[in-house]
């Protein structure tokens, strides 16, 4: 992964052009971009950022921020009932529980 001002590019090969290929993720805007190095990915990755911050203020267009880490669920009041009885065991809120257990379940072991 690459970061730049926030945003987060993923990169995969591409053995029909032999360049890697950069896809920036947390953004619902399609930001991408190519190199044969990872220096020259994190130019370009820096490169399609900007031109998209300009094309972006001359459309007067707000550039879409990379995620904001607001998540929203709806759930069944029973588990609801259960998650919440759960962090007061643990006495936490019901934010830092799932946030722990969000942690958890997408940690790299």
């Amino acid at each position: 992964m690459i970061e730049y001002k926030g945003y987060i590019g993923v990169v995969d090969f591409d053995p029909e052009i032999d360049l890697f290929h950069g896809t920036v993720i947390n953004t619902q805007d399609v930001i991408t971009f190519y190199g044969a190095s990872v220096v020259e990915l994190r130019e370009e990755m820096q490169k399609s950022l900007e031109i998209y911050f300009e094309v972006c203020e001359e459309q007067g267009k707000v550039p879409d921020k990379p995620f904001s880490g607001i998540v929203t669920i709806q759930t069944s009041p029973e588990l609801y009932g259960r998650i919440a009885l759960n962090a007061a065991r643990r006495r936490l809120e019901i934010d830092a529980y799932l946030q722990e257990i969000l942690e958890k379940a997408v940690s790299v072991d």
